[in-house]
């Protein structure tokens, strides 16, 4: 429906494959947490982060970073320095910056043709707070469409374009072209002023 008010306010829609971005969640995660990894190792109680009061280095690391990260932070801290480790660098960590340059040129090439590219903002409609803290996969999952404008770098809005049966909102996304912050914005003001204005 919300293609359909586009269409209706002059612009054309074109279909495109990004076949790339079927690997952005896997991509996305091993890159961000191997960076997780290496910009957090530096909050060891000493310099920086939370400081315990044990006499050891080694206890004093331990005890900081149990104090100063959460359960969250913890698993990204793992994840990533395993993705890191010797004999898994070239197999996770390099073939993620490869894939994510992959999905940098997909999206370059798309937006030779198009000024905008249009998904949903999540797989799902949004979800009540909290539904989902014991799932904490399909909560990553849920972010399958907004991770390639991360991966690439280029700019990305989401705006709300109705509401489910439960009255929960849903999102679009629009994506452009490197520095085309100017554009997303004022295209999704025209959509919202084209909503109202219905």
């Amino acid at each position: 429906n919300a293609l359909g008010d586009f269409e209706q306010m002059g612009l054309e829609i074109v279909h495109i494959d990004l076949p790339s971005l079927e690997h952005s969640i896997a991509t996305y995660y091993i890159i961000a947490t191997a960076e997780v990894s290496s910009n957090l190792s530096r909050f060891d109680g000493i310099r920086y982060g939370v400081r315990g009061s044990e006499k050891s280095l080694a206890d004093l690391y331990e005890s900081s970073r149990a104090a100063g990260f959460g359960r969250e932070v913890k698993q990204r801290i793992m994840l990533g320095t395993y993705a890191l480790s010797s004999g898994y660098y070239d197999a996770y960590y390099n073939k993620a910056t490869r894939i994510r340059e992959m999905m940098r040129n997909d999206l370059n090439t798309a937006f030779e043709k198009v000024d905008f590219l249009a998904s949903p903002t999540s797989p799902t409609t949004a979800f009540k707070l909290g539904e989902k803290a014991s799932d904490p996969l399909e909560m990553y999952l849920s972010d399958v469409y907004t991770l390639a404008a991360n991966l690439a770098g280029v700019p990305a809005i989401s705006f709300p374009i109705g509401f489910d049966s439960k009255a929960l909102p849903i999102g679009m996304q629009l994506l452009a072209p490197f520095n085309g912050e100017q554009d997303l914005l004022q295209g999704s003001y025209q959509y919202e002023r084209f909503k109202n204005d219905k």
